[in-house]
């Protein structure tokens, strides 16, 4: 069975930072690029960040930019999402994807879903 599995997130104030993780279960990350995104209520799910299979190539939306950074550990079958500089408009249930080789900012073109993780930005 394949399975992805989200976890890290919590309540953290304005300013604070966050370290999420991906982790893969019953099949080789390596093979798949991985993507993050975030879905706050009443709104669309959006993308966040990817990183190709091989890690060579990783993609940022502009509202993160600069704040999160994305890496992964194929050797762990994990991949990371580190989020600095949290702002409340970050609030959202937070997934990560496997997909194909390249990165997108599409979900439709993403495979398998983890189960997502809270993060809350609030004072």
């Amino acid at each position: 069975q394949l399975r992805l599995v989200e976890s890290g997130g919590g309540l953290v104030q304005p300013g604070g930072s966050l370290r999420l993780s991906c982790a893969g279960s019953g099949f080789t990350q390596g093979y798949y690029a991985i993507g993050w995104f975030r879905q706050a209520p009443g709104k669309e799910r959006e993308g966040v960040s990817c990183i190709s299979r091989s890690g060579g190539s990783t993609n940022y939306a502009d509202s993160v930019k600069g704040r999160f950074t994305i890496s992964r550990d194929n050797a762990k079958n994990t991949v990371y999402l580190q989020m600095n500089s949290l702002k409340p408009e970050d609030t959202a249930v937070y997934y990560c994807a496997a997909g194909g080789p390249y990165c997108s900012g599409y979900p439709r073109e993403y495979d398998y879903w983890g189960q997502g993780t809270q993060v809350t930005v609030s004072s």
